[in-house]
């Protein structure tokens, strides 16, 4: 890993067997390393009355292992607990904690190898996706102890101009104002607060050479175009999380050609996607680093497999919810229903890809239909009124005396837009019917409904009402 040369070779196509295998073994030999040294992890297996999985040959079978999680692990033992011989290094450590979007932030504890890894794959995913020239990168993620950004500022500093200016719109505007046309700028933050920077700044983004990667949450494709048109020149997200690694996969120019061709092609949408609603966010990951395991109910089991990191993770369940692919299955079903592979940019590797759906308890039931953030998003961005004034939104549902249920979806016009300029029973009327065209499930609830009243849109001022309480600086909340 010293060298772009010797990182290519880690992902030839032809090898994920090969990778998926080493990665089991990785994994197995980090199982017995915590359970030999991590005091948390040896308690946790005994509780569990678990000692060791059975073998395939010479496959560990690790699903066996019983699921960590935030309540039966992290939330019940001590960080130190957690950690390798119990206690925290006491040097080269970087204490960061999590935004705290689920409930009470937690803390995380990253040694120097993880950080020092970490930092040399982002700085070879930035160079593949954006080529050897300079970068001049503004970190616009939360700063403090959050972990995007004290991590994400070490990490890009060794290759790059960086400016850490947080979630600052007017910072954002007069470091690209000063530092002018001359830079090829990247610009990392939330989906929400990128798109409010690109609405509100007075600046003219066509001039200027601007990228943005997203992290945190999902964004939906017409945001993507939303932004292009707008003069923003590419867009890739990454899959993170606090509890694991900053960069557990990400997007690139293939896996954005696979996601747009989804959105078109509705036999393969049909064919390969297994829940209805948004469109997944479509990434690519390197197994041999990340095992993913993927639960009957959807959920998605992470074991990190790199050795060397302070507090380790074998089967944690961050209750996100996906579906994996392997490259040569998706040649195989594209042949199948006679598409033509032009229509995919070509991968550079042979990488698993990961649908990845967003949290599976981050969703809204509403008569038996399952409302996720990333549908009301969509829905947003089909309607030309709402991308240009909504800021936010929240999910929410309600009963009333006689027991029916009500679903109301208020939404925050952004800063600087006044009252909403519209007939508002008119954009009710597209946006249900919008949601209806995205969620199979709710279009046959709605059905069910006595009253058209049962389901509303309710716009607030910014800051107001179920907004009050934002805070800019972390992820926003969807869903109570």
């Amino acid at each position: 890993m010293h060298s772009d040369f010797t990182m290519k070779l880690l992902y030839l196509s032809g090898f994920n067997k090969l990778r998926l295998f080493n990665g089991k073994a990785k994994g197995y030999a980090e199982f017995i390393n915590a359970k030999k040294r991590v005091p948390a992890y040896a308690d946790f297996l005994d509780s569990q009355e678990f000692s060791y999985p059975s073998f395939n040959g010479l496959v560990p079978n690790l699903s066996e292992i019983p699921l960590m999680d935030k309540v039966n692990y992290i939330k019940k033992y001590k960080l130190e607990e957690r950690c390798l011989n119990g206690k925290i290094p006491n040097k080269n450590v970087v204490i960061d904690e999590s935004s705290g979007s689920s409930g009470t932030a937690t803390n995380w504890a990253r040694g120097r190898y993880e950080r020092q890894v970490n930092a040399k794959m982002i700085a070879f995913g930035m160079r593949s996706l954006f080529g050897d020239s300079p970068v001049f990168i503004i970190n616009a993620f939360a700063l403090g102890a959050w972990a995007t950004g004290v991590n994400i500022t070490m990490s890009c500093v060794k290759f790059a101009k960086i400016k850490s200016t947080g979630p600052d719109k007017i910072k954002i505007a007069h470091t690209i104002n000063d530092f002018g046309k001359n830079h090829q700028y990247i610009i990392m933050g939330y989906p929400p607060f990128l798109k409010s920077l690109v609405d509100e700044v007075n600046i003219d983004w066509r001039e200027l050479d601007v990228s943005f990667i997203l992290g945190g949450e999902s964004m939906a494709e017409e945001m993507r175009d939303y932004l292009i048109k707008k003069g923003i020149k590419k867009i890739y997200s990454s899959l993170g999380a606090s509890d694991l690694e900053l960069n557990l996969a990400a997007e690139n120019d293939f896996t954005i050609s696979l996601r747009r061709l989804l959105r078109s092609n509705e036999l393969l949408r049909k064919r390969i996607l297994n829940y209805d609603g948004a469109m997944p966010m479509v990434f690519q990951y390197n197994p041999a680093d990340f095992l993913i395991d993927v639960r009957e109910n959807g959920e998605l089991v992470f074991t990190i497999c790199r050795s060397g990191y302070i507090s380790p993770k074998i089967n944690y369940n961050i209750y996100d919810k996906g579906h994996v692919l392997q490259y040569q299955e998706l040649l195989a079903i594209c042949k199948e229903l006679n598409i033509d592979e032009g229509q995919l940019i070509k991968s550079k590797t042979d990488l698993p890809i990961l649908f990845h759906y967003g949290r599976a308890d981050m969703t809204v039931s509403f008569y038996g239909a399952n409302i996720s953030p990333v549908d009301i998003q969509e829905v947003i961005y089909s309607l030309p009124k709402l991308v240009e004034t909504v800021h936010s939104f929240h999910i929410q549902t309600l009963e009333d005396e006689q027991g029916d249920k009500g679903l109301v979806i208020a939404l925050e016009t952004n800063e600087r837009k006044g009252a909403l300029d519209a007939n508002v029973p008119e954009l009710q009327q597209a946006f249900f019917n919008n949601l209806a065209n995205i969620n199979q499930d709710f279009r046959e609830a709605r059905k069910m409904l006595s009253s058209v009243n049962q389901i509303q849109i309710v716009f607030y001022a910014f800051a107001e009402g179920p907004f009050s309480d934002a805070d800019i600086r972390i992820k926003a909340k969807y869903v109570d």
